[in-house]
């Protein structure tokens, strides 16, 4: 019997095994990153008219040109930079798939790709599958890049490096130096730069910086986002891509056998929310996590967890060392089932699980009234052991 070797030693996905362990206990699901409260009025109505209209065959498969279009105009009112919608955009079956493509168009058998840890469960396997090794450089929430540590890392296998900023689970926001400095071993190595931007408007005081802006980077960048977590659609699955042609054509011929193409209706109705929302939308959305923010961080220090504050995205890796002596799967279903709050286990975002073993990951991208409940349940729940 043939084996899947390529797969072998995957486990299912953490995140959303957690998601199914909180829905058994009845547990607030602080675990996978998906809002509670509705999505815009405007995005809705759209998608419902678009339906109606029968938009509801095959779009082109790298997107609508609707779409296309309102991303090349977005890229450049928001970060100055131009883009050919007919070249080099294209649109995928959410930002899990964008990042699976592109390994699977640029990266071969052999190679190398570099991924900071802790890092979101996809991106390890994503390297695997390609055939190519993961070389894990680690990154603090509350520390700056180690530079030496990362230079050490690029090698003449290096074929990419993925950056995700705002970064889960980190919370960290990648800072001009510390992007410059990647930017100019991707150019030393002629390595690209794939990056995760998913969270791009979800930051709480240094802006984020997509590395294409960045000198002589715009021709070895890739720029993943989407509308997941920007208009809270993460079941829409509408991811983006932005890169330079020949990377373009590659991607775009993967994305054809893997997934064919995204949702024609939602894709436009994505598009009248880029066209329709203003600078005030983006501005309350980083103000309503900001609050958010705040609120799941201190009741976490308040229930005797350590962790920094988050500078983007709307995750908090937390530290539970001071609570508890168990690894961080059993503490994890223990708070599930005992406290009714569901966070991920720490080791599924590390290529060692023992690196992880003492950390949790939470969620606030929920109501404030639900993590002020979670919060209160997290302190009842230690003051009980």
């Amino acid at each position: 019997m043939h084996t899947a070797r390529r797969t072998h030693g995957f486990t299912e996905s953490v995140i959303r095994s957690m998601t199914r362990l909180a829905s058994e206990h009845g547990a607030i699901n602080l675990a996978q990153g998906f809002p509670n409260f509705p999505a815009p009025t405007v995005l809705k109505e759209a998608a419902a008219r678009f339906i109606h209209d029968d938009l509801n065959q095959y779009a082109i498969t790298w997107g609508t040109k609707r779409l296309r279009d309102a991303l090349a105009a977005k890229y450049a009112q928001w970060y100055g930079l131009s883009v050919d919608p007919e070249v080099e955009i294209i649109v995928t079956c959410g930002a899990t798939e964008a990042m699976a493509a592109t390994l699977l168009a640029l990266v071969d058998p052999g190679d190398e790709v570099i991924v900071f840890e802790p890092f979101y469960e996809n991106y390890g396997p994503d390297a695997i599958l390609c055939g190519a090794r993961p070389v894990y450089v680690p990154i603090a929430a509350d520390a700056p890049l180690d530079l030496d540590r990362l230079a050490r890392a690029f090698s003449s296998r290096t074929r990419a490096i993925i950056v995700c900023t705002p970064n889960n689970p980190t919370g960290r926001v990648f800072k001009r130096p510390e992007l410059e400095a990647i930017a100019s071993l991707c150019q030393r190595h002629d390595a690209y730069a794939v990056t995760d931007e998913i969270y791009e408007h979800i930051c709480y005081g240094e802006p984020h910086i997509p590395i294409a802006t960045l000198d002589g980077m715009r021709a070895r960048t890739i720029t993943i986002s989407g509308a997941s977590k920007t208009f809270s659609v993460t079941g829409w699955r509408i991811g983006t891509i932005v890169a330079p042609g020949p990377a373009s054509d590659a991607i775009r011929k993967v994305h054809d056998f893997l997934t064919v193409g995204a949702p024609a209706p939602l894709q436009d109705a994505v598009a009248v929310a880029l066209e329709t929302l203003g600078p005030d939308y983006y501005a309350d959305l980083a103000r309503a996590y900001r609050a958010r923010r705040d609120l799941m961080h201190g009741a976490l220090v308040e229930a005797g967890f350590r962790c920094a504050l988050p500078e983007g995205a709307y995750y908090i890796l937390a530290d539970f060392s001071a609570l508890s002596a168990q690894p961080d799967d059993e503490f994890a279903y223990w708070l599930t089932r005992e406290a009714g709050v569901a966070p991920v286990p720490g080791s599924s975002f590390f290529g060692d699980p023992r690196n992880g073993r003492s950390l949790v990951r939470f969620a606030f991208c929920k109501t404030e009234d639900q993590l002020r409940e979670a919060g209160a349940r997290l302190r009842a729940a230690v003051a009980r052991v």
